[in-house]
């Protein structure tokens, strides 16, 4: 028997999280950062599913503030109990929730060496949208490269300039929406971008690059770093004004990324990219990152209320 049922206490948000981190072993989390991305949230629900008694399965349906008019649906089954109609309680139990709240897309995520998963999206007829592909740098086998900004340009962390916040920003908005898959992304107001996006358990103001110019920032680069993965830095936004892009800014600010993470002990950074993205995914090769685990997104309807 299937039984699909809400999170009621810590112990089924720790079995979620197991779940899930079983499932993405690369991507693993800890406890407060899903707890912080559930504060950034509009509306969500977390479902546990379990079989004869046996946790087997975990899904997230929520919806973002960046993205207002679908709901993102995560749906994850542990491998060796695949196949026995999990996957489809939970997608339908996403979907239930989905038409509670007038949402006709959902959209969804599987790591791209997992067929089985995106060959059970397809068969509900959802597409492919983006595809981020994986690389990662091993930092044990690296030298770093010298970080060489244009001349005038100064490379800092936020933690030594902290003011420099409001220019980030104004690298996000020009930023963003030139992210192939990205254009249509509703950015958040200052304050609540600065919250959710720069201020969580992931997010280190030490470990932030802001390339300036004079008073200006014209780019920035940070990780994201998580307690699950003690070893591995994530790359997350690397954006660099428009009128400064094409003169070596973007590379100076990895450069500096790269030697940060290697004197502060790190053996590995990881990111994702959108295939169409080739300026920064021609970087990343120049600057010796590997093919790696990546991610599919991809759209679809929800289950049909007269399959429940």
């Amino acid at each position: 028997m299937i039984e699909v049922f809400p999170y009621a206490d810590e112990a089924d948000e720790q079995r979620g999280l197991d779940v899930y981190n079983a499932v993405w072993p690369h991507d693993r989390v800890g406890l407060d950062e899903v707890r912080a991305y559930r504060a950034s949230l509009r509306d969500y629900v977390d479902l546990l599913a379990r079989i004869d008694g046996t946790m087997a399965g975990f899904a997230l349906a929520a919806i973002a503030p960046q993205w207002p008019e679908r709901a993102f649906a995560l749906v994850t089954v542990l491998p060796e109990l695949r196949g026995r109609g999990t996957g489809t309680a939970l997608y339908e139990a996403v979907s239930a929730w989905a038409h509670e709240r007038s949402l006709g897309v959902l959209e969804t995520i599987v790591a791209d060496n997992d067929p089985e998963s995106l060959a059970f999206a397809k068969r509900r007829s959802f597409t492919e949208d983006v595809h981020e592909l994986g690389v990662s740098l091993d930092l044990r086998q690296t030298e770093p490269p010298i970080a060489k900004p244009p001349e005038d340009v100064e490379i800092v962390t936020w933690a030594e300039r902290p003011e420099l916040a409001r220019g980030m920003y104004e690298v996000v908005l020009e930023a963003i929406p030139d992210i192939p898959g990205a254009e249509q992304e509703q950015i958040e107001p200052f304050e609540e971008w600065l919250e959710h996006d720069m201020r969580g358990p992931r997010d280190r103001p030490e470990a932030t690059f802001v390339a300036v110019a004079g008073d200006e920032v014209i780019g920035y680069a940070k990780f994201s770093l998580s307690s699950a993965q003690p070893t591995t830095a994530h790359h997350d936004l690397t954006g660099v004004k428009r009128s400064w892009r094409g003169r070596g800014v973007a590379r100076a600010l990895k450069a500096t990324q790269i030697a940060w993470a290697k004197a502060h002990g790190y053996q590995e950074l990881r990111t994702t990219n959108e295939e169409r993205n080739a300026p920064i995914r021609r970087l990343n090769q120049e600057l010796g990152y590997r093919p790696s685990t990546g991610r599919i997104f991809l759209k679809g309807p929800p289950a049909s209320p007269t399959g429940w």
